[in-house]
């Protein structure tokens, strides 16, 4: 290893264009973490969220954008036993994914699923910690009930349809374009929902109401989300792309026994994450292993083309995951 590695930076708060090359000292490794050469990193909505000076990263993290990625384990630090150097890995980042080598706690690494390349495993992490804590954890989606997710085409979308399907929900998505819905209908939503045709809230309505949904979208999706719930439903709010302030009549909450609750994933502790892990490696990577579930992929950029994946992203044109190639 040498001593300076390439990366891409955020020069100042702005649009995408903002992204620029730089060179860095490599990470090293503190106690419990890895230093993994990346090969891939996933591009996700946080990152443009960051780079547009909305979203801070913790004070320890990274200052570089990228929270998920894949490679090969290139250094240990003390106290790390459960990886070896030359493991491949995909792996949940506080920061610093748009660089050629990344530190990361060890027990947010997870191995690479079997039949699966370094460039679609890079696509997991950030996706499917997001989807399954919100979605099974903290939602506690259960085998039948009626499971509607805003942005069925992004890649949290992609893999909320599926891990649902899995475990044996209803779901129900919203798209803004019939290739969107036709996607998603493909990957086994009941019914794909274009939302600038029809009102998501009355489909809803006609199935007896939601009984979890899952949204990024906030603003005026809230209280069609109330109305849109069953009785005892839950509203698990993870992202809010058009303002998280909004009128609403929390009377329904009470007579109707509803549920509103929400998280992010990088604020949380490093403990938390691994408990994530866990769960993931023991109920979600053997369907990944099987083919059961697989992430979707839209499009892959070189590592300096960072710019024009943010664009990509931010066109909603996407559907499914956009990675980076570092390596």
């Amino acid at each position: 290893m040498t001593d300076t590695m390439r990366a891409i930076e955020i020069t100042r708060a702005g649009g995408p264009e903002v992204l620029q090359p730089c060179t860095r000292p490599i990470p090293q490794p503190a106690a419990g973490q890895v230093v993994i050469k990346l090969a891939y990193a996933g591009v996700n909505r946080p990152d443009a969220l960051q780079r547009a000076g909305l979203y801070a990263p913790p004070p320890t993290a990274s200052d570089l954008p990228g929270l998920e990625g894949a490679g090969e384990v290139v250094a240990l630090g003390a106290g790390v036993d459960s990886l070896s150097v030359g493991d491949q890995v995909c792996a949940l980042l506080p920061g610093g994914g748009y660089a050629e080598f990344v530190a990361t706690p060890a027990a947010h690494c997870l191995p690479v699923p079997q039949g699966m390349d370094l460039r679609q495993a890079a696509c997991l992490p950030e996706t499917f910690f997001t989807v399954w804590s919100n979605v099974f954890m903290r939602g506690g989606l259960k085998a039948g009930e009626r499971f509607l997710v805003h942005g069925g085409s992004s890649g949290i979308g992609t893999t909320a349809i599926q891990l649902a399907r899995a475990f044996g929900a209803r779901v129900f998505i919203t798209a803004g374009s019939d290739d969107k819905c036709a996607a998603c209908t493909e990957l086994g939503a009941e019914r794909a929902i274009n939302y600038r045709e029809e009102d998501f809230v009355e489909v809803l309505q006609a199935e007896r109401g939601a009984d979890l949904i899952l949204d990024m979208v906030g603003g005026s999706y809230l209280p069609r989300n109330v109305r849109a719930l069953a009785d005892d439903g839950r509203l698990v709010q993870i992202a809010f792309l058009t303002g998280p302030k909004i009128e609403l009549n929390f009377a329904q909450l009470m007579t109707r026994r509803l549920t509103i609750t929400g998280s992010t994933l990088r604020p949380q502790s490093d403990l938390a994450k691994a408990r994530i892990a866990e769960e993931l490696r023991s109920k979600v990577w053997p369907l990944l292993d099987a083919g059961t579930v697989a992430p979707v992929m839209d499009s892959e950029f070189a590592m300096g083309e960072a710019a024009a994946a943010h664009a990509r992203m931010e066109s909603s044109g996407h559907i499914g995951k956009i990675v980076l190639k570092i390596a």
